[in-house]
């Protein structure tokens, strides 16, 4: 299998909508209850070897919610070994969020998730259990979308471990269906009142955050993507790799390397690290960071083993 196999935006369009709801209903499970994390980094889902995983959560009982994008299932999982599963093609949002309500209390779980809404979504007004609308879940392409997610996690992972300060772990935001991986650095940053909590808490720091998502209305095609929050004037007169842009998006610039341009390169996995670096150490220079001394090579901060 190819290391970025092909999945343009238009081929499931449909499904994604619909995708992205169940996640965000099931993160909605893991945001009630996980214990809080800084920068919310207890939200997002991992990656396993079948799909992503809530990871375990609650007390009464402890339990998990896991996707199998290969078998194409959900299944709700209790640590007293109480499990709940239903097939995940065929269903509306809607009936989605019924029977995850059932498979929850199937294993002993009561949590209300009744009033759920999407999350800056265009339909964030309308509550998951009456959504009708999103309906269509095409396998292939959900399988698809794994396998890319799973292959783009393993590279996040290698950038990740270039660097030895706070990083997040590699995750997969269901709010915007990306997976990343964000570097910090120890500066507080000052948000006016009007900031909402969410950004606050993600932002409280210095940050450069690299990552990938698979497009939307407003951008059709995958990308991978860097920014750096706040970022430093003159961020987006660096260079970046040939191939790569920084998009103007209010008053800041997102660096993007288009997924298509990154696969046919004639080595892909490379073209997205080179990507990653440039567009950090772009963000991070002009904001005065200690690159150097931040730097990890390998993932390896032992100076006798690097030594060796």
């Amino acid at each position: 299998m190819e290391l970025f196999p092909p999945i343009p935006y238009e081929s499931w369009s449909d499904t994604i909508p619909t995708l992205q709801r169940y996640a965000q209903l099931v993160g909605k499970v893991r945001l009630a209850a996980s214990v809080r994390r800084n920068h919310w980094w207890n939200v997002p889902f991992h990656l396993t070897g079948r799909g992503i995983t809530t990871r375990p959560m609650g007390l009464a009982p402890t339990f998990t919610v896991d996707f199998d994008f290969l078998a194409h299932t959900l299944t709700a999982t209790a640590i007293d070994g109480r499990a709940s599963s239903f097939a995940l093609p065929g269903n509306s949002v809607a009936t989605f969020h019924a029977r995850l309500t059932e498979a929850l209390r199937a294993v002993g779980v009561d949590l209300d998730i009744s009033g759920a809404r999407p999350f800056d979504l265009p339909d964030a007004g309308r509550p998951f259990a009456e959504d009708t609308e999103h309906a269509t879940y095409d396998p292939a392409a959900v399988t698809r979308y794994w396998q890319v997610l799973s292959q783009v996690n393993l590279v996040l992972e290698e950038f990740a471990g270039r660097f030895s300060g706070k990083i997040s772990p590699v995750h997969h935001f269901w709010h915007t269906f990306d997976i990343a991986v964000t570097r910090f650095a120890d500066t507080p940053v000052d948000h006016d009142t009007a900031t909402d909590a969410v950004t606050r808490e993600a932002y409280s720091r210095e940050v450069v955050s690299s990552g990938f998502w698979f497009g939307d209305p407003t951008y059709p095609a995958p990308a991978f993507y860097s920014y750096t929050a706040p970022e430093p004037e003159g961020t987006a007169d660096h260079p970046l790799p040939e191939g790569a842009t920084w998009l103007a998006r209010k008053d800041s610039h997102l660096a993007v390397l288009p997924y298509e341009t990154a696969r046919t390169a004639p080595d892909p996995r490379q073209a997205v690290l080179d990507f990653f670096e440039a567009a950090y150490r772009a963000g991070a220079t002009r904001a005065g960071w200690d690159v150097d001394a931040l730097a990890c090579a390998n993932g390896v901060t032992d100076p006798v083993a690097a030594l060796g």
